[in-house]
């Protein structure tokens, strides 16, 4: 998770946070994902009436697709990350396909004592050191069948090739549809690396798993120049992307982003040099085969 030490552009009321998606969605994005936060100091939250506070006022002013996340933030438990999907019933749920242990050494390692502009930041950055998000098969079940009845296309979120076999096992199972949503999460200390020779092999194990007719794919590439790098790949290798501050803060080389808006152009602008059309919200619930947001709780 981005933190406000890192970037002053980072939104973190729902105000800010509900007018970064729809400006998002201005510039070309056909969903977005959401996490909600602490207002007074931008930390992580599982707050239903933040989360409702946010996704209402989207849908008021825009027919982006809205994905709400499940993985919450590091330090909740299953049942809090879960609670959006009954709730809210969205189009879209992130559904992280394994535990995995993420590290922000590197974020950590940049910053003083006297850096950090909110008290939990620092605590937060040295508490993911020694966390494991745990996804475990009993708690994926759980996941993926609380989706199923309310209608939520899970977003498999899968950060190495194992959770790409961890998912054949549940699409095996009948448990999930097709076709699948998939993001290759590559670039994290944690996750796979994000090399054109990792996203090959990953592409190449859902092919094979699924049978490319059966899903659809995204990339999401953490950090900089690995975002624009892997996004880059990804279109043309005829997949999607998937780009924002929870991935990367920089537009170019030390050159902080203002919005969420302006990476999304950026990648509007390469897909487009490299003739890929943009997906208007409408056109990825077609491709996606989503509810529509008139069947969401919101």
């Amino acid at each position: 998770m981005t933190l406000s030490t890192q970037t002053p552009y980072l939104p973190i009321t729902p105000e800010q946070i509900a007018d970064e998606a729809v400006r998002s969605a201005q510039a070309g994005a056909a969903c977005v994902h959401i996490h909600a936060r602490n207002p007074k100091d931008g930390s992580p939250s599982v707050d239903l009436e933040i989360y409702k506070n946010i996704i209402t006022r989207i849908k008021d002013r825009s027919n982006v697709v809205i994905g709400i996340t499940t993985g919450g933030g590091s330090g909740f438990d299953t049942k809090e990350r879960l609670k959006v999907v009954p709730l809210f019933k969205p189009e879209l749920a992130s559904c992280n396909m394994g535990s995995v242990s993420l590290s922000a050494r590197p974020i950590a390692e940049r910053y003083k004592d006297e850096d950090y502009k909110y008290n939990w930041e620092k605590s937060y950055l040295q508490m993911m050191d020694d966390f494991v998000l745990k996804n475990t098969f009993a708690d994926l079940e759980i996941f993926m069948q609380t989706m199923k009845e309310n209608g939520t296309k899970p977003e498999h979120e899968v950060y190495d090739v194992s959770h790409i076999y961890n998912t054949a096992y549940f699409f095996r199972k009948g448990l999930i549809a097709p076709p699948l949503w998939i993001q290759f999460v590559t670039g994290a200390l944690g996750s796979i690396g994000a090399t054109p020779e990792d996203v090959i092999h990953m592409k190449n194990t859902a092919d094979r798993l699924f049978g490319p007719n059966n899903y659809q794919w995204s990339v999401i590439g953490v950090g900089f120049p690995a975002e624009f790098r892997i996004a880059t790949l990804a279109i043309m290798m005829g997949g999607h992307v998937r780009v924002g501050f929870e991935d990367n803060i920089f537009l170019r080389r030390g050159v902080l982003a203002k919005s969420n808006a302006e990476i999304v152009e950026k990648v509007v602008r390469i897909a487009q040099e490299l003739d890929r059309e943009i997906a208007t919200p409408d056109e990825a619930r077609m491709i996606l085969r989503l509810k529509g947001m008139e069947k969401v709780n919101f």
